[in-house]
């Protein structure tokens, strides 16, 4: 099943899909809704945050709950999309790189998956809305890109993930988000969608002083991309940088 939406091709037929966001709320920003219409045409989708989003926050008497208060509001975020299944790596916020050891992490667990589409930050910046491009969204974007191509594929790279049975293969899809306007190419309509993208939200408390004013940016910038997408007036959209890695006329190392 692939989400209505225009522009890029998109897989015709979704099973399973992996989003990796690098903090709690990441993915409730910019996917929530397109998640919330795969798993409601029977999709299953897992989450994976790469960091525990231990620098986020207002409250200084948050400070020594902040990591487990996080994990506890993305799980229930997910859960109000029809996502069971949260993966923590447990990295430190403010400090995620595209390292081999996080590459090798999210290698071993996509390969574990084995989705039809990965769903990630993108790895460009954002010089429009700087705040998009906040470090470790680029790392993350920028790991999970290594990762989808070349390693997850080749049975050589990190071999003794293969020796322990995590055996490689070819991913469809990648699907980007919070990545620069000039690169999305596919819109997915929302509109049905957008009240179970706002109680994901509001999940996330430690977050947002005002609750008020973040969802209104959330529909404006909707409104704007379902614009962007030649949807019909007033509709709302998500979008997303479409990357086909493996496609009918795709040669190996081409």
């Amino acid at each position: 099943m692939s989400p209505n939406g225009t522009g890029a091709a998109a897989p015709d037929a979704v099973s399973r899909v992996l989003c990796f966001a690098a903090h709690p709320d990441d993915l409730d920003f910019g996917a929530a809704g397109t998640v919330a219409t795969w798993t409601a045409a029977g999709v299953e989708v897992q989450y994976c945050l790469m960091t525990d989003g231990d620098a986020g926050g207002f409250d200084p008497d948050h400070r020594d709950s902040i990591v487990e208060m996080r994990r506890r509001e993305q799980q229930d975020a997910a859960a109000l999309v029809g996502v069971d299944t949260v993966h923590f790596l447990g990295h430190r916020d403010g400090y995620l790189e595209p390292s081999h050891e996080v590459v090798e992490q999210v290698v071993a667990l996509i390969r574990e998956v084995r989705p039809d589409v990965v769903l990630a930050m993108h790895p460009e910046r954002d010089w429009e809305r700087l705040q998009r491009s906040h470090p470790d969204h680029l790392a993350c974007g920028e790991a999970v890109t290594r990762a989808v191509y070349p390693a997850v594929e080749n049975p050589y790279s990190y071999p003794h993930l293969a020796e322990g049975g995590l055996e490689a293969f070819k991913l469809s899809h990648l699907w980007l988000y919070a990545g620069p306007r000039s690169r999305e190419n596919h819109w997915v309509d929302i509109t049905g969608q957008f009240a179970a993208k706002v109680s994901a939200l509001r999940q996330h408390l430690s977050q947002h002083p005002d609750v008020g004013r973040m969802e209104d940016y959330v529909r404006t910038q909707l409104e704007t991309k379902g614009r962007e997408g030649g949807l019909e007036p007033g509709r709302l959209a998500e979008a997303f940088h479409v990357v086909e890695v493996n496609g009918p006329d795709t040669i190996a190392g081409f």
